[in-house]
């Protein structure tokens, strides 16, 4: 099977998932990979000590096992995915057998951070959207789907998102292949890459 595995990255908020979805409404065959499945566990977080683990770091993610399920799927092997619960900041028990297909899609936050992870990478994307709609994405979803207070969220930005995100994201533009501005509201910049991941999945199904 020759695999072909489309790496998205930005910053916390750009519209990295709204990008998937888009794709999904025209390429539904692929394997997708959330790179927050592969947070390390950190349960001994709450509201009160946010900060206390930095997500915003290369470090909080599982990168070796990240690579060695990549490696699989690359080679045509089904992997077992870990699940996290943000709510509480850990990984679950329970994985997902996710079987290999012709295409792979993965989105995250350090994704061009780690040389042999881009290396596996035939596309890379950059989602380059504007600082104070990244936070207010953010902050709408972390009320919303993670229990978290206004007051923990604008902490946490201040303190290690943002400071994260200069560090060790945005520096890692320079690697992507092509930088999205305004995220899944670009629709120009949207059909162009709609039509070049078309044609990525006609290649690998021939």
């Amino acid at each position: 099977m020759d695999v072909r595995i489309i790496g998205i990255t930005g910053g916390s908020g750009s519209g990295k998932s709204t990008i998937v979805r888009k794709i999904n409404e025209v390429v539904n065959d692929f394997v997708f990979i959330p790179q927050d499945n592969y947070y390390h566990s950190a349960e001994y977080m709450s509201n009160e000590n946010i900060t206390a683990y930095n997500f915003d770091h290369p470090d909080a993610f599982d990168t070796p096992l990240l690579y060695e399920h990549l490696c699989c799927l690359k080679a045509g092997q089904a992997i077992e995915m870990p699940q996290y619960d943000f709510v509480h900041h850990r990984r679950r028990s329970e994985c997902v057998q996710v079987e290999p297909r012709p295409l792979v899609i993965i989105e995250g936050l350090m994704l061009l951070y780690d040389k042999k992870i881009r290396d596996l990478l035939d596309l890379k994307l950059y989602v380059d959207t504007p600082d104070d709609i990244r936070f207010i994405r953010r902050l709408q979803r972390d009320i919303s789907e993670r229990g978290r207070t206004v007051e923990s969220v604008v902490r946490q930005y201040l303190e290690v998102v943002r400071p994260g995100h200069f560090s060790f994201i945005e520096p890692t533009k320079e690697f992507a292949d092509i930088i999205i501005p305004e995220g899944g509201y670009n629709e120009k910049a949207l059909r162009v890459l709609i039509t070049f991941v078309k044609d990525i999945a006609e290649e690998t199904q021939l």
